[in-house]
């Protein structure tokens, strides 16, 4: 059973792609430490949201742009007892783009957010299947920014604040440990993760005009937190050729701040991207394996709504999820291909008050594993 179950971590992919905490795009797995002997797999996911609201009667129009996620990895036994890993992946990333059409207050607002990350692991497995895990992870955060903000008093336009940031690319590191008990004979591993926080400073440039100040523009530099998360994963054989598994994951969202100098004069109050709770995402699958090359799995995951306002360019709160996938693994190759269906909680937006109801993303991936 050992050797299939490890195909279906990939039936879960978009899991974090889609909408947990907003901007995040990789759930930071260790999966990949457990494969057999040497392994090397890459991933890709594609992600269509449909997430639209309204104020005053005012309709925003589709506003969450689509995206694409890619990760690559590769793992390394060093000897009896350890195994190397090195991923790549994206952890949080954001594409926004207001329809500029309409008279919605944010109309022709885009905005876009991009990171990479290389994390390095090493893994100790003692003999009473317990296994001690830790590394590194250098990441990079950039972005940039176009508001548009409109004020209509009693229905006729009064102004526009035009608002434009963009960032350079900052790298900083992190840390990552983590424990896990395994038995094979019945495939039940249980991992548990702790991922640090990564501190940026980023050097802003900010420029635009203000209906009561004219035209502006400055450098600032100002520091954000891509936040701390735990990762609890688990699976284990429920029967023969079935498995059960899951995660529970924690993210520390009230640590990520972006809100530059100058934009906090002309936008006082409304960062441009601000949390006001932490986050918790569950996830539970069950998985059959069909016959030597096929198996397949459904998995669900629900994030809670935390009733918070959210900010204009994440105007969703929580959500819950259903996904269908499947592995055909033949000799050292195997192929996991996976569809998720995810509903996204109803939130009001700070500052505007814009209601962003009955919104939706399906997110679809692949991903290709070789053992050689």
């Amino acid at each position: 059973m050992k050797v299939w179950t490890m195909a279906l971590g990939g039936l879960a992919l978009g899991a974090g792609a889609a909408a947990a905490g907003d901007i995040e795009r990789s759930q930071q797995s260790v999966g990949i430490l457990f494969e057999e002997g040497r392994y090397a797999e890459f991933t890709f996911g594609a992600v269509n949201p449909d997430v639209s609201g309204s104020v005053g009667g005012l309709g925003s129009g589709n506003m969450a742009g689509n995206f694409n996620t890619w990760s690559l990895g590769y793992k390394q036994p060093l000897g009896a007892n350890m195994d190397l890993a090195l991923i790549l992946d994206q952890p949080i990333g954001a594409d926004v783009d207001y329809p500029d059409e309409g008279l919605y207050p944010l109309a022709g607002t885009t905005a876009e957010l991009r990171s990479n990350a290389i994390t390095a692991l090493l893994r100790y497995k003692f003999q009473n299947n317990v296994s001690l895990y830790g590394g590194l992870r250098a990441q990079s955060v950039e972005g940039k920014a176009h508001i548009l903000f409109d004020i209509y008093q009693s229905g006729t336009f009064v102004a526009t604040t035009d608002y434009n940031l963009e960032t350079n690319r900052d790298w900083s590191l992190g840390y990552v440990l983590g424990v896990a008990w395994e038995k094979p004979e019945i495939a039940a591993r249980v991992a548990l993760t702790y991922n640090s926080a990564i501190d940026h400073t980023l050097e802003g440039d900010e420029s635009g005009t203000n209906a009561v100040f004219g035209n502006f523009s400055g450098k600032s530099d100002f520091d954000t937190t891509v936040p701390q998360s735990v990762n609890l994963e688990f699976q284990t054989g429920i029967a023969e050729d079935t498995l059960l598994f899951g995660s529970v994951r924690w993210v520390d969202w009230t640590e990520f701040l972006i809100d530059p100098e100058i934009y906090q004069y002309y936008f006082p109050g409304i960062p441009l991207v601000a949390y006001e709770s932490d986050r918790w995402t569950y996830t539970l699958g069950v998985g059959r394996r069909f016959n030597e090359h096929w198996s397949g799995a459904v998995t669900v995951s629900y994030e809670p709504q935390t009733g918070d306002d959210t900010g204009n360019l994440g105007p969703n709160d929580g959500f819950r999820s259903i996904g269908i996938g499947a592995t055909y693994t033949h000799e050292n190759m195997k192929i996991t291909g996976g569809i998720r269906y995810v509903e996204l909680g109803n939130a009001t937006t700070r500052g505007v008050g814009a209601e962003f109801d009955d919104n939706s993303a399906v997110a679809a991936g692949i991903r290709v594993g070789f053992t050689f």
